[in-house]
């Protein structure tokens, strides 16, 4: 009877290797779609080799005991290229830090499965396009930082469904449309300091204020700070 339950123990253990790896391999493939769509002149990816089977060794990322990509850190790494769609089976991932690169392309919907992230920043990059409706998913993100892009069309309204919100920053982009109200966003306050939008070159003051109107970004000018 010993030696069954020995037997079923070591093919338990077994299992749970096997999806670990498994786990690891598909994560590992994500990154590396990553790093294959990305410009690296001072050789911060050096490490993330696609032979090597656990991207929990490679540098910049952090797995957490289940071995699983918690974070990744290449903020002001020098990259240029662009985001990957693969991003979005990294369902662990708690912070994508890519800020000050020089990323273009658009952000892609898939971020918005990434449904541990804590902190999304993206910020002083040249990325183009909409702002994902898809983010409005991400219940557990506190930090949304995409200021200081090229990014066009109007603020999601399902933004506003991110109950977790702290910080939001939108500054200095192309945006257009209504302001949505309501949500996450009826508790910003000044003495929050959620400064959402430079964006529209207006003061936060201005924004607080104006929330209350509904009113077009369009109508909002650099002068009324």
């Amino acid at each position: 009877m010993e030696d069954w339950m020995d037997r079923v123990g070591m093919v338990l253990v077994w299992l749970i290797l096997l999806l670990r790896c498994s786990h690891a391999n598909d994560e590992g493939d994500a990154l590396y779609a990553l790093r294959t769509s990305l410009t690296d002149p001072n050789n911060f990816l050096q490490s993330w080799d696609k032979n090597l089977i656990n991207p929990c060794t490679w540098f910049h990322v952090t797995c957490n005991p289940d071995s699983k990509v918690e974070r990744i850190d290449l903020g002001n790494a020098g990259l240029s290229g662009t985001l990957v769609t693969d991003l979005g089976i990294l369902t662990s991932l708690q912070y994508l830090e890519l800020y000050e690169n020089n990323l273009s392309g658009t952000i892609p919907s898939e971020l918005g499965e990434l449904t541990s992230l804590v902190s999304l920043d993206l910020y002083n990059n040249s990325l183009t396009g909409d702002i994902p409706d898809t983010l409005g998913k991400l219940k557990s993100l506190r930090y949304l930082r995409l200021n200081n892009n090229n990014l066009a069309g109007s603020i999601p309204q399902s933004l506003t469904d991110i109950g977790s919100l702290e910080v939001l920053d939108l500054s200095y982009n192309d945006l257009s449309g209504n302001i949505p109200i309501g949500g996450s966003f009826s508790k910003f306050t000044p003495l929050r300091q959620f400064s959402l939008f430079s964006v529209i070159r207006i003061c936060a003051t201005y924004f607080y204020n104006a929330l209350s109107k509904h009113v077009q970004l369009d109508q909002l000018g650099s002068d009324r700070c």
